[in-house]
């Protein structure tokens, strides 16, 4: 299952359940990891089988019921090579706390992490990249990273709130950042979960035309 810091809505009584699952131009140059290359075509074909497993299994998949049983694949772009870009991490340990809101009155309780400083299209970006502290507390978790973004494609070709990456927390202080990953929150398919708004820091200034593409029910 994504994870994509999603909870699920229940009833009052019986509480929630976590799912396991203004961009800024900045003068810095990202810097590369020495020797690194990009994962290529077939990491994304693998990323898209995967999701599409998790969408298919009642166990993992967001869809009601009705969408689920006639469900054959989701609707993603092209892959496209030059949208995998590495980046530089610069991390801000001293950055506190703070609540994210969400598509729902829930708070998301988040820390930035760090910032990524990248080159794309020509383009130098600056995107921030974000830990929840329940979550990093959780087996496994623990250099999980959420990067949410907005872009021109968003109510267009795109859902509207944005779509996420998932990333884990390097070694150094570079990262590959492939935005033929990026996927819709939950709540864009099912109005019983709630989902972090992206923050507007967050927006990229361009047509990102990779990842999935908005559901159409």
């Amino acid at each position: 299952m994504r994870l994509h810091l999603a909870v699920l809505i229940l009833l009052p009584s019986l509480g929630f359940m976590a799912c396991d699952g203004g961009k800024r131009y900045h003068d810095e140059k990202p810097v590369q990891a020495a020797g690194s290359v990009a994962e290529g075509v077939g990491a994304v074909l693998a990323f898209q089988k995967e999701l599409n497993a998790e969408f298919r299994d009642p166990n993992t998949s967001p869809l009601p019921d009705r969408y689920r049983k006639d469900f054959e694949g989701l609707d993603f772009f092209e892959p496209d090579t030059t949208y995998q870009v590495w980046a530089r991490l610069a991390r801000t340990p001293e950055a506190l706390p703070f609540d994210m809101p969400t598509t729902t009155d829930r708070l998301s309780r988040e820390r930035r992490y760090g910032t990524l400083y990248f080159e794309l299209s020509g383009q130098l970006m600056a995107l921030e990249v974000y830990q929840n502290l329940e979550l990093m507390l959780q087996d496994g978790m623990e250099n999980y990273l959420f990067l949410p973004f907005t872009d021109g494609t968003n109510g267009t070709e795109t859902y509207s709130g944005g779509r996420y990456i998932d990333l884990r927390v390097p070694q150094g202080d570079s990262i590959l950042l492939d935005f033929n990953k990026a996927y819709n929150p939950y709540c864009a398919y099912n109005a019983k979960y709630s989902c972090p708004i992206v923050p507007a820091v967050n927006h990229i200034d361009q047509e990102i035309r990779v990842g999935v593409k908005a559901f159409r029910k």
